[in-house]
């Protein structure tokens, strides 16, 4: 879920570092959300989809609850851990209201104001409804509380200077392509924004520029530059395709986590297999493998 943009984040401190100007550059934009009634059990498949649950649990850590901290993302520009989600007020989310989520999820901006790092993946969030917020919301307040904070994130100076980040967000931020396509069925439409939404493919499927920032002309095209010197493939139409990926093959795959050759995903795709698309529904699963097999004409 998280790919930590490394040479992104040494130009981001060491600009932050010569320009005070960055501290009030701006980061937010309103968030206004209706008063609407939480569905705990759709907001629990968002989460899923989305892969809260895989990137803020530790199943290698013992005694920790899930979602009471990630697993350490180790990266050349230190090491970042997914914080605390459980209801605890003093570690976790307990002292939020509906407002400072919704913030954090769509715009990545903590409730003291200060933006996040983009190595939680708020970009791809941005187009989350408001009733998709209030049914994540409902989900998470029935999370026990964990009275632990997570451990700590070490990341050195000047990569540290979070306001720097302010900058990063003017020049790179952009949507995914999720928005509804009239000349598409429905079931396109879905698994578009899913893929490119939700579930935030191109997060570790895209390269990046030598800022960070996702390099679109070559969006799902695969990047070597994952933390601990991964790579995630190139999962355009003609290469799958090219090595024989079917829409039956890859549903397939996001439900149990073998390839079609037989060999089983392993490192962060096997994790996002066991905590994330196996547990989506049948159809949410082919929507998402047809339009990645036919995603080149959007």
């Amino acid at each position: 879920m998280a790919a930590v943009l490394r040479l992104g984040f040494a130009a981001i401190g060491l600009i932050a570092a010569g320009s005070a100007a960055l501290a009030v550059w701006p980061v937010g934009w309103p968030v206004e959300l209706a008063e609407l009634e939480g569905n705990v059990e759709r907001g629990a498949y968002l989460a899923r989809a989305g892969g809260c649950i895989a990137c803020h649990s530790d199943p290698a850590s013992s005694g920790r609850a899930p979602l009471s901290a990630g697993a350490p993302i180790a990266s050349g520009f230190g090491t970042f851990v997914p914080p605390n989600l459980t209801t605890d007020p003093a570690h976790g989310i307990g002292a939020w209201d509906i407002a400072d989520f919704a913030k954090a999820v769509r715009q990545g901006i903590s409730p003291g104001g200060d933006p996040y790092y983009p190595a939680f993946p708020y970009a791809f969030y941005g187009d989350l409804s408001d009733q998709d917020i209030a049914d994540l919301w409902a989900a998470f307040q029935t999370v026990p509380p964990v009275a632990e904070p997570e451990p700590d994130s070490e990341v050195p100076f000047p990569v540290n200077q979070r306001f720097g980040l302010k900058l990063w967000r003017a020049a790179f931020l952009t949507a995914p392509p999720t928005a509804p396509r009239p000349d598409k069925t429905e079931a396109w439409n879905r698994g578009q924004w899913l893929v490119n939404g939700l579930a935030h493919c191109g997060a570790c499927h895209t390269d990046r520029n030598l800022l960070g920032g996702r390099r679109m002309e070559a969006r799902l095209a695969g990047s070597n530059d994952l933390p601990g010197g991964k790579s995630a493939p190139d999962i355009t139409p003609a290469a799958l395709a090219r090595n024989g990926w079917t829409v039956d093959s890859l549903a397939f795959a996001l439900k149990s986590g073998v390839a079609p050759d037989g060999d089983v995903l392993g490192g962060g795709m096997g994790e996002v297999v066991q905590q994330g698309t196996a547990w989506l529904t049948p159809e949410d699963r082919r929507e998402m493998a047809a339009y990645l097999m036919n995603a080149g004409d959007d």
